[in-house]
């Protein structure tokens, strides 16, 4: 029996769907210029639930074209508080469509409806609304140098932005990078992961209905390797900003150098959540299960590594084979469901050979690590015990609902193993002591540190990390640095 919902009901979900899904550029939709599409396929069955039109370098060239024009033109010269009004309109209108938006996006991207209810809309949404409050707000400062002279500075944006989103949260990460953009007078041209593209073709016309004038938002579905290559290396391309792999990102900078384009780059984690064993075990365990098994795994800062303290080793190990045993697979538009496909069957692919590698390296696998079904990409979530801080399960990214829980002695051991990867994304630290948790948080290398608890992002905070997890950060008043460039003006007095 399949687990994955038969989707033939009349929803504004399905009419959208049932369209031909073309690229929107400069406030039409129109067919590649080669004429190629590309399947999406439903992560829950494997069944094709829409053909979209795949971008290729022409499109890349004619989005920019558009791209600029409208920077140069209406966007650019438009009263800050008129575009800080079509954001905040938009933002209405993705609530007016809500139950059409996390339908396209469930099934799109195999997550749980209800999770994508709870956590992506609303902080897509919430992002708009914040920086839509934002475009009137962006200003620079007199700087007095002298008698003779009024010395002032004034921030502009930066220009056309290539924003390349992850298959992960294509709605909210989408929405991270285009609402800061958009409200410092950038335009951009958006490159879904080809996965996951049809919730931005959905909201890109929203945006249209909201009054976002041609050519301010264009966004082109297509290949990494073909219109990602393409965006990045366009001379006309002032901005990079990507989530993604750490491997993409180093192509991304090498690329950018050719014209020195601005780089923003959010990449990958192997997070450490800290469980020492005067913390309220429960809390923590339930935390710690969230904190890798939410979205199937496949979310940069995952607590993929849970350091527990020997004391609290096994019963966290048995609340944690508890909790991955209670949670609900199946079909992504069932409200009930806790844990949805992965992504793909290469990625499905991916997760159990690391599995298997868990497995020969002597680790003990305690619960999960199996596909469910023989129809769609359900993987059991999977516990792994005895686990070595060297070996490779503990040292790469998964991108999957698979935990390694590791043994650490005392406070200095739990620092070394936390910080002892390549990744510096985020971490996790619980214990009663506060002087403990506050020297873990000023020693961790991460540029997210939970207290007590696990997983909460708010745009309102700087996001990001270094080494492998990236470069830059994104949110806060750091996006609007990331999206305008500083002048400075010299006005001679003595005229």
């Amino acid at each position: 029996m399949s687990i994955a919902h038969d989707f033939s009901q009349q929803t504004p979900a399905a009419a959208f769907l049932a369209r031909p899904q073309q690229l929107l550029i400069d406030g039409r939709h129109v067919p590649s210029v080669s004429g190629r599409t590309f399947n999406s396929l439903n992560p829950a069955n494997e069944q094709v639930i829409a053909t979209i039109a795949e971008a290729s370098e022409a499109d890349v060239d004619i989005a920019v074209a558009a791209a600029r024009r409208a920077f140069e033109g209406p966007w650019r010269t438009m009263r800050a508080a008129e575009r800080g009004n079509i954001l905040l309109k938009w933002a209405e209108l993705l609530k007016q469509h809500a139950d059409e938006i996390v339908e396209i996006e469930s099934l799109d991207a195999g997550k749980p409806i209800a999770a994508v209810l709870r956590q992506d809309l609303p902080a897509a949404i919430d992002t708009l609304i914040y920086y839509a409050g934002w475009a009137d707000k962006i200003s620079g400062e007199v700087i007095s140098t002298r008698d003779d002279a009024l010395t002032y500075t004034v921030r502009e944006p930066v220009g056309v932005v290539a924003a390349i989103v992850p298959w992960n949260f294509p709605l909210m990460i989408g929405m991270w990078k285009l609402a800061p953009a958009l409200a410092c007078g950038c335009t951009v041209i958006m490159k879904p992961a080809e996965q996951t593209s049809l919730s931005a073709l959905r909201i890109g016309e929203l945006a249209l209905e909201a009054g976002l004038p041609p050519g301010v938002l264009n966004i082109i579905p297509g290949l990494g390797r073909v219109a990602g290559e393409a965006l990045v290396n366009h001379p006309d391309v002032d901005k990079v900003t990507f989530t993604g792999s750490p491997g993409v990102g180093r192509g991304i900078m090498k690329a950018a150098a050719g014209n020195f384009k601005r780089v923003t780059l959010e990449l990958g984690g192997k997070s450490a959540n800290v469980i020492f064993d005067d913390a309220d075990l429960d809390a923590a365990s339930k935390a710690a299960a969230a904190g890798i098994f939410f979205n199937a795994g496949q979310v940069c800062s995952a607590g993929s590594r849970v350091l527990v303290q020997e004391k609290a080793y096994d019963e966290v190990v048995d609340r944690l084979m508890a909790r991955a045993k209670s949670l609900r697979i199946g079909d992504p538009l069932n409200r009930a469901t806790s844990l949805g496909p992965v992504i793909s069957e290469k990625q499905m692919g991916t997760i159990l050979d690391y599995v298997a590698t868990g497995q020969k390296e002597g680790a003990s696998l305690v619960t999960g690590g199996e596909r469910v079904g023989h129809r769609g990409y359900f993987i059991s979530p999977a516990v792994f015990a005895n686990v070595k801080h060297e070996m490779r399960i503990s040292q790469e990214e998964i991108f999957g609902p698979v935990v390694s829980v590791v043994r650490f002695k005392d406070e200095a051991d739990a620092l070394r193993i936390a910080n002892g990867t390549v990744y510096s994304l985020a971490a996790g630290v619980w214990s009663r002591d506060i002087g403990r948790v506050q020297r873990f948080a000023k020693r961790a290398k991460a540029g997210m540190v939970w207290i007590n608890t696990y997983g909460y992002t708010d745009v309102r905070l700087p996001w990001g990390g270094v080494r492998d997890s990236g470069l830059g950060r994104e949110h806060g008043t750091v996006a609007i640095e990331n999206f305008t460039e500083p002048k400075a003006v010299w006005m001679n007095l003595n005229v």
